[in-house]
């Protein structure tokens, strides 16, 4: 085994804003056709020009439906304000300049939402707009005129084209969620905020048959007539969306166990549908929350799935084996939480890591303060400046190459290496001889060292020139 002393010959710094890296360029490229799953590398998506196509962002709830704190002072709820509509567009700004492509765009089911039990204050949040109009007659318990579950809401579906649309334009994909789970499951009396409660629309739908007050049949095949509901809901959805090649989705989020069999449904019922349509899109099944199993992932019909902890996603992700291509999503394995060694654990193990994001605090407050996330934003962006370097197509999780057990490698050609703890790093080149230019790079600086030229075909020892550990090392053929 040979160890390399580096001779420091050059540097970049990046920025925080990745614009002005020499390494990447701050402006929306366009799609290629949609996603589908790539046949040559399955843990990735791809287009029509073949390329890998990576995934990563933040995504925060109100960034479909407004949620603004409700006036708890009111007797009557018809009578609050109008909420505070979220600003999309600055938003996606705010994605770009940290070099995100991607975000789940959240359905809330719910007519509020009571954050009791998982924010350090509690408070209640309306939450609007909905799928299905509020025509009456009569009023629902919210003191607002009944949904009427025949007739959609052009509000919602407008704002949902519009939003699409003004991602697409910003190059940013958008995973659309059609239904949440947590919400009915844990939100206090969440049932009596739901369209499907018997005293909330005028159809006579009542979701909880077995008047158990939860209402969590909803999403499950137990009542046929509601399903036919919510097929056509996804389908309005479909026809609305079909065109634009940035659009993925996600069947629900944090669902209950039992919904299994109902979730399973809606992801044949969408590629069913979409196969008489112009264009097919990816569909997602998100981690079961509370006691599912990633199994329960694995073998569904969807194309791409969030895990939950079980078997290391936190931290040290198993490396993935193309099954099905694996967002990585904090949501699902913290709630709020994550940290920048995470992000590149996670890329270099095969997977598109993301972000539940407090964003600006306006929703969830509490103990984490908008800066905290700093280190995942940043270092999610430049995961991606790395996908769009390198042939990410030709590269798989390769954990024995290197003896932090963290290489994302196409053998002979290009090694990207995290050195999570330490600073020194063996990598074996033994079946790859040559010339390797190479480069060090530090996320919390956003800051290369190129350092000389090397011969592979041996064991190589390299040490970080970088004082800090969480470094990566990036070898390329010459």
């Amino acid at each position: 085994m040979k160890h390399i002393s580096w001779i420091f010959v050059g540097s970049v710094f990046c920025t925080l804003f990745l614009s002005s890296c020499v390494h990447t360029q701050n402006r929306a490229e366009p799609f290629h056709g949609p996603l589908r799953v790539s046949e040559d590398n399955p843990r990735y998506f791809t287009d029509d020009e073949g390329k890998a196509v990576y995934l990563t962002g933040s995504h925060t709830w109100n960034n479909l439906v407004d949620m603004s704190l409700a006036d708890m002072k009111l007797a009557d709820m018809s009578l609050a304000d109008s909420l505070e509509t979220f600003d999309f567009v600055h938003h996606l700004q705010w994605l770009k300049r940290y070099n995100h492509n991607f975000i789940r765009l959240w359905a809330w089911e719910l007519l509020n939402w009571d954050t009791d039990g998982i924010s350090d204050e509690a408070n209640i949040y309306q939450v609007a707009p909905h799928p299905w109009a509020r025509t009456g007659p009569g009023n629902a318990l919210d003191g607002k005129p009944k949904f009427n579950l025949q007739q959609f809401d052009p509000v919602y579906f407008d704002r949902l084209e519009q939003r699409v649309k003004l991602a697409f334009d910003s190059g940013v994909y958008v995973s659309i969620m059609f239904f949440e789970g947590w919400g009915l499951q844990f939100s206090p009396k969440a049932f009596e905020s739901h369209p499907f409660h018997p005293d909330n629309n005028i159809n006579g739908i009542n979701g909880d048959s077995n008047n158990d007050g939860s209402g969590v049949e909803i999403h499950t095949m137990e009542n046929r007539e509601i399903t036919a509901i919510q097929e056509s809901y996804i389908k309005k959805v479909i026809d609305l969306v079909n065109e634009f090649d940035n659009v993925l989705y996600e069947i629900s989020n944090e669902n209950h166990p039992p919904s299994t069999e109902w979730q399973y449904h809606m992801i044949t019922f969408i590629k069913e549908y979409e196969k008489q349509l112009a264009k097919q899109h990816p569909v997602g099944m998100t981690f079961q929350y509370k006691g599912g199993s990633n199994d329960i992932l694995l073998n569904s019909p969807a194309d791409w799935i969030s895990p939950n902890h079980e078997g290391g996603y936190r931290d040290n992700p198993p490396p993935s084996v193309g099954s099905k291509v694996i967002v990585t999503d904090t949501d699902h394995l913290w709630g709020i939480g994550g940290n920048q060694s995470w992000v590149w654990k996670s890329f270099l193990r095969g997977m598109n890591p993301i972000f539940m994001d407090i964003y600006d605090g306006n929703v969830l407050t509490g103990k984490f303060e908008p800066g905290w996330g700093e280190p995942i934003r940043k270092s999610m962006g430049y995961t991606l400046m790395f996908a769009n370097r390198m042939d990410l197509i030709s590269m798989i999780p390769d954990p024995d190459l290197a003896s932090s057990a963290y290489c994302l490698a196409n053998r002979g050609e290009e090694y990207l290496v995290y050195l999570p703890e330490i600073r020194e790093v063996v990598i074996d080149l033994q079946d790859a001889p040559g010339l390797f230019e190479v480069e060090w790079f530090n996320p919390d600086k956003g800051e290369f060292i190129e350092s000389e030229s090397i011969n592979g075909g041996s064991k190589l020892s390299f040490t970080s020139p970088f004082e800090n550990p969480d470094v990566l090392l990036y070898l390329k053929a010459i």
